[in-house]
């Protein structure tokens, strides 16, 4: 019995070692001299520091059109049809005094400034609704269904009739041009929203107003963004097409109006010094305005790439 039992703690001894990994020596190996790869991090030549600035680029663009613009024409000799960009800089510079396209600008801007901010407020009060009430979510999906289609400057007979010749009129178009695609934007951004911060929200108990203030807008914020973005360039375009057919207010008259009156009398130069002003402003709003706020608050926040 003690034979066996010696041999059976043996053969346990012996599938012990032999499940045991092998025990390997330690070594340490040198690394070569990499020196001769060159450098990891190469400095940027000045060609490419240029090509990485952003408003570089686009004024090279911007350069680009304008000489493609000159030289095609001169190609035409036709100034009656398209005179030159030149021809067209000249005009511009000359209007800011003999013309005051300044003023005329600003009359613009601050007829489009009103519509803007009252369409804003009408489309946060809707989609305010329309995330908290059942019966909010179904009066923005109808509204949305049948205004969003329609042109603005469709009502804008409509608008003349109401309120007459004036800055209110400009103001109702204004305001039908930004209401339904900012609170459309607005909404899908809101129904983006995840339920984790949904959650988050009710946790700590809010509801109504703040509910909406400290959760959806910051999460749904690059929709809102984006709607902003389309409301202003619907809102412009239909404040100068406006301009063009009544474009008098409030006794002054806008850029359309400055385009208007300059096209009945054949200063095609100076038409298309209106239609360059028009041009600048949208830049300046796009490049500089909304830059501004995207630099401090999506981008700030990691919710959009550069």
């Amino acid at each position: 019995m003690a034979e066996a039992r010696l041999g059976e703690l043996g053969s346990d001894a012996g599938r012990r070692h032999a499940i045991e990994p092998p025990i390997r020596e330690e070594f340490e190996v040198q690394v070569d001299d990499a020196g001769h790869i060159g450098d990891v991090a190469r400095p940027l030549s000045t060609w490419e520091k240029i090509q990485n600035v952003t408003a570089i680029r686009r004024a090279a663009i911007l350069v680009a059109i304008a000489l493609i613009w000159q030289f095609y024409a001169a190609y035409l000799d036709n100034p009656l049809m398209l005179p030159t960009f030149w021809a067209m800089a000249k005009a511009l510079v000359a209007s800011f005094t003999a013309d005051d396209l300044l003023l005329k600008a600003w009359v613009s801007i601050s007829t489009l400034f009103k519509g803007y901010v009252i369409g804003i407020f009408i489309a946060m009060v809707l989609t305010s609704l329309a995330v908290s009430t059942r019966i909010g979510n179904d009066l923005l999906s109808t509204l949305t269904s049948m205004f969003n289609p329609l042109p603005a400057i469709a009502l804008l007979p409509i608008a003349m009739l109401w309120f007459g010749l004036g800055e209110a009129s400009l103001i109702f178009v204004l305001i039908h041009a930004v209401l339904w695609p900012l609170a459309l934007n607005t909404h899908s951004g809101f129904m983006a929203v995840s339920e984790t911060l949904r959650m988050a929200g009710r946790n700590y108990g809010l509801s109504g107003i703040r509910y909406v203030l400290h959760i959806l807008i910051p999460a749904a914020f690059p929709s809102i963004l984006a709607g902003l973005k389309i409301a202003w360039a619907f809102a412009w375009r239909t404040l100068i097409a406006a301009e063009l057919v009544f474009g008098a207010s409030s006794g002054s008259g806008g850029l359309g109006w400055y385009i208007f009156q300059n096209r009945n009398e054949l200063l095609i130069d100076k038409v298309f010094a209106g239609l360059a002003m028009v041009i600048i402003i949208g830049l300046v709003i796009e490049n500089v305005v909304f830059r501004w706020i995207e630099d401090r608050t999506v981008q700030k926040w990691g919710m959009q790439r550069q």
